[in-house]
């Protein structure tokens, strides 16, 4: 049995059914942090979870009756279930404990991009000198942006590199040559928390190193907003990978330059606005984040830097969308695409906003959310499209378009 006198299984750990084809119905635990793999259980160990409920010791659970239809689990196959389950990390303990309570978040998304730090710095090196590539980032000041404004912030993909990974260059090369920074307030989608917006205090380790989360910045930040910030941290932070793929970019450029330090605020939904065609900061908690960036960049003593992670389309069937992916869809959406990226140049936010509820976000535009929040809390002077592609897979069940822009100066 495990060390645990009182076995319980452990938060954001759910049953599912387990599709595999087998006569058998079979289910699956799935740990929605993502630490640990799914976890295959036959139908009677499934029914067996519900001995490990934190309220019987190991002792109990072997020799107590689950009710008067329920024969008790034989002790050995009890014991080896909860041997199994410990082994994955299902069960509450000390392993879990010291993983989320850790001050710094490991990396989630190697895979997506090279787990050997210099097989990495190659791998970015390649998106920058790529034949549709922005070829290699040069010297601070040397940008393409209006000489007298500075780099406020970009809009840059989240999408996996292998796909996305050019437009990420060309958005990232105008980050480091013009903005004059090293501290990065990283506006993220939330794919993952029913919660608005969330912040973590956790530094982020990538095979670059560690990114130190500036603490100060973020106490600001809740100083201006209020309480909630990080009442989902987990389940919104520690398998999110749209400030992880950003925070890469970030360190790779800097390396031998100086420091960073980033914000991770990943923001949720917005569909509730849609829904009622009401502008997004007509709701107190959105209206309250926007005054809460705006206070506490003021309070900086230094440049601040905005990374808007965002794509923008994803339709097709994978993302439960009924309308066949034909030539003629693809080429409306990319129309469409087009249409909110010419407002977010413009800085509208309100009609770039307008655009997207007219479609009922029918076209699922994650990147609305951080990209909305970052218009009206920064108020740029003006936006440049730097690159656009949009990715459909060659069995029509998907396709994703994203986008990198550069936002620069401040409207008076």
């Amino acid at each position: 049995m495990p060390h645990s006198t009182q076995p319980r299984i452990r938060p954001h750990v759910v049953r599912e059914v387990a599709n595999i084809g087998a006569e058998e119905p079979r289910c699956q635990l799935v740990d929605r942090l993502g630490l640990a793999a799914p976890l295959l259980l036959t139908a009677e160990e499934s029914a067996w979870l519900d001995w490990f409920e934190g309220r019987r010791s190991s002792l109990g659970m072997q020799v107590a009756s689950g009710g008067p239809l329920t024969a008790p689990p034989p002790p050995d196959r009890l014991a080896g279930l909860a041997r199994r389950l410990e082994d994955n990390l299902m069960l509450e303990g000390e392993r879990f404990r010291r993983i989320v309570e850790a001050p710094v978040r490991p990396p989630r998304c190697i895979g997506c991009y090279e787990g050997d730090a210099d097989a990495l710095r190659r791998q970015l090196a390649r998106l920058f000198t790529d034949r549709r590539g922005p070829g290699p980032p040069r010297a601070f000041g040397a940008g393409s942006g209006p000489r007298d404004r500075l780099l406020r912030g970009a809009l840059i993909p989240h999408i996996d590199y292998p796909r996305g990974g050019i437009t990420y260059a060309w958005g990232f090369k105008e980050v480091a040559e013009q903005a004059n920074a090293a501290l990065f307030v990283i506006i993220g989608t939330s794919h993952y928390s029913q919660h608005r917006f969330t912040l973590t205090r956790k530094d982020f380790q990538t095979p670059l190193g560690i990114a130190a989360t500036d603490q100060a910045y973020i106490d600001r930040l809740v100083s201006h907003f209020g309480t909630g910030l990080f009442d989902d941290e987990l389940l919104a932070h520690l398998p999110e990978h749209s400030i992880e793929l950003e925070v890469v970019f970030l360190q790779y450029l800097n390396l031998g330059r100086r420091p960073i330090r980033i914000v991770p605020l990943v923001v949720g939904s917005f569909f509730d606005c849609v829904v009622g065609g009401l502008p997004p900061t007509t709701r107190a908690d959105i209206a309250r984040m926007v005054e809460a960036l705006r206070r506490a960049e003021a309070e900086t003593p230094e440049p601040v830097c905005y990374i808007i992670s965002g794509d923008l389309a994803h339709i097709g069937p994978k993302f439960q969308d009924p309308v066949p992916l034909t030539p003629e869809r693809l080429e409306h959406s990319r129309r469409q695409d087009q249409a909110i990226l010419r407002q977010a140049e413009a800085v509208r936010p309100d009609a770039y906003f307008k655009l997207i509820a007219a479609e009922a976000d029918c076209r699922n535009i994650c990147g609305l959310s951080p990209t909305y929040t970052f218009l009206e809390a920064t108020s740029p002077a003006t936006g440049k499209l730097l690159h656009y592609d949009q990715c459909t897979h060659p069995s029509g069940n998907e396709s994703v378009s994203f986008a990198s822009m550069a936002f620069y100066g401040t409207r008076p």
